[in-house]
């Protein structure tokens, strides 16, 4: 049996969760016949009644807390759990299992519960202890989750996409385009005339907007030179580290800890969420994922062992307090030109983008619009999909999605860059069968095709079940999320 691996580690319950979530995107989407019924049961699928208490249970089990849920949510959920229900029928009907010998192999290889690439029962130990789950819930979820992948495996398994369709795949990321560009900043900015007035109408209008949240911490870092007298890191450093973690667990502070161990003081300071203090100046020493780790400590006066890539920090919050700040702070008059500005880019944006979706702007619209703004063309070659030497790759794969003889208008998420671009030619290109990059084709292809196949699965799952919701069991879930 599974005796031996009752004990476990954090990280991959998290992908369980994920896995119940994601995975049954497949075969099934919101709609079905009205059903009257009892309150209690807010599906039916094939004459087996499914609880609302189950359903409530699994919104809170794939939902964070402190989330709030809103109606389409619901309906969301809804989709996930039938779609859930719908593959452990098909994994029944199709006989897949897993004996107790093969999980036990699948969940000694899993990364997450290695130290020093070895299966580590101090870590599965930690894992039950911070989740408050015994390792038969936790191997159950693992197990059902394993059968999951297998089945979609036995449906998408077996395809070999044609030469053809590599070719496809090959092109549509390696063709080679020449384009016009024209930078629409250089446009814009003769347009952008921002007053007083506006800049202080737009502050008070969006006040909370510049309210921030700052947190008051001590940090200190825990190396193998300050827990034990050591440069490397060795077993001595990793049982302490262990030993602290218990502490943390047991609701020891960090006052307590530093005595302990003798570690010495820790650093205090304030920050926000961008690692800098009350004046704007960021705190050095300080990593984008260690700020990020500490404002995920939500309570006050709670301590928390921090893994920063190889580095081991102890966090204990003092205090968390909401700043106003005001209009001649250099940050916020910034961020107020900056979106005013935006503003005028979208309604520039959008009035060239209304006129080509109208066929009301070609070539030489385009070549005009250069010489009236004195805006230069640019031409330039892209040799694919990845060369982002000039532009960015979220504009590139923009440009790549649009045929030859078009135009188009692009920005980036932030509107710092605005181009209007101009395909002039496309040059395609195929692949050998003996290239060393043949076989990354044949598997984007091949995704491809197992995605498309998932799709006809789903509309044949759909007829081969009779799927029942009670609409008025729905709204009354929507209403208890309120």
């Amino acid at each position: 049996m599974l005796g031996p691996l009752r004990k476990f580690s954090t990280s991959i319950y998290a992908k369980i969760l994920m896995g119940i979530i994601i995975i049954p995107f497949v075969f099934w989407g919101m709609g079905s016949n009205f059903i009257g019924g009892s309150k209690n049961v807010i599906v039916v699928i094939e004459k087996e009644k499914y609880p609302v208490q189950t359903f409530i249970n699994f919104i809170q089990k794939s939902s964070s807390p402190d989330q709030k849920i809103e109606g389409n949510q619901i309906e969301e959920f809804l989709s996930s759990f039938i779609g859930e229900k719908l593959i452990e029928k098909e994994v029944e009907h199709f006989g897949i299992k897993l004996s107790d010998d093969s999980l036990r192999k699948l969940i000694k290889h899993q990364r997450g519960f290695k130290r020093e690439n070895k299966f580590s029962r101090v870590e599965y130990e930690k894992f039950l202890l911070k989740n408050n789950m015994t390792a038969v819930s936790f191997e159950a979820k693992f197990s059902k989750l394993e059968k999951r992948k297998q089945f979609l495996d036995f449906i998408g398994g077996g395809i070999y996409p044609s030469k053809y369709l590599v070719n496809m795949a090959y092109d549509k990321i390696n063709q080679k385009r020449d384009i016009e560009l024209i930078n629409l900043n250089d446009v814009f900015e003769k347009k952008i005339n921002l007053s007083e007035d506006q800049i202080k109408s737009y502050f008070e209008n969006n006040k909370d907007k510049y309210k921030e949240i700052y947190k008051s911490i001590k940090l200190i870092e825990l190396s193998p030179k300050n827990l034990v007298g050591d440069d490397e890191f060795n077993d001595s450093f990793y049982k302490k580290i262990d030993e602290i973690d218990y502490m943390i667990i047991e609701d020891k502070n960090l006052e307590d800890i530093i005595q302990k161990f003798n570690l010495g003081n820790a650093r205090s300071f304030t920050l926000n969420e961008q690692g800098k203090n009350i004046n704007s100046e960021t705190i050095n020493n300080l990593s984008k994922n260690l700020v990020k780790s500490i404002f995920n400590v939500d309570n006050v006066e709670t301590t928390s062992l921090i893994e920063d890539k190889d580095k081991y920090f102890i966090a204990e919050v003092i205090k968390t307090a909401k700043i106003q700040k005001e209009i001649e702070n250099e940050a916020v008059r910034k961020d107020i030109l900056l979106n005013l500005g935006n503003k005028t880019k979208r309604k520039l944006t959008s009035e060239i983008i209304s006129k080509i979706n109208k066929d009301n702007f070609n070539k030489s619209d385009f070549d005009k619009l250069s010489r009236d703004e004195n805006a230069p063309i640019k031409k330039i070659t892209l040799k694919n999909q990845n060369d982002d030497v000039i532009l960015k790759k979220e504009l590139i794969s923009h440009i790549y999605s649009f045929p030859e003889k078009k135009i188009i208008a692009i920005t980036d998420i932030s509107l710092s860059e605005n181009l209007l671009i101009y395909i002039d030619n496309i040059e395609h290109v195929t692949i050998k069968e003996n290239s060393d990059e043949y076989q990354k084709y044949l598997n984007l292809s091949k995704k491809k095709i197992t995605n498309e196949l998932y799709n006809t699965y789903d509309n044949y799952i759909k007829k081969r079940y009779e799927i029942d919701i009670n609409y008025q069991t729905l709204d009354l879930v929507k209403n208890y999320f309120k």
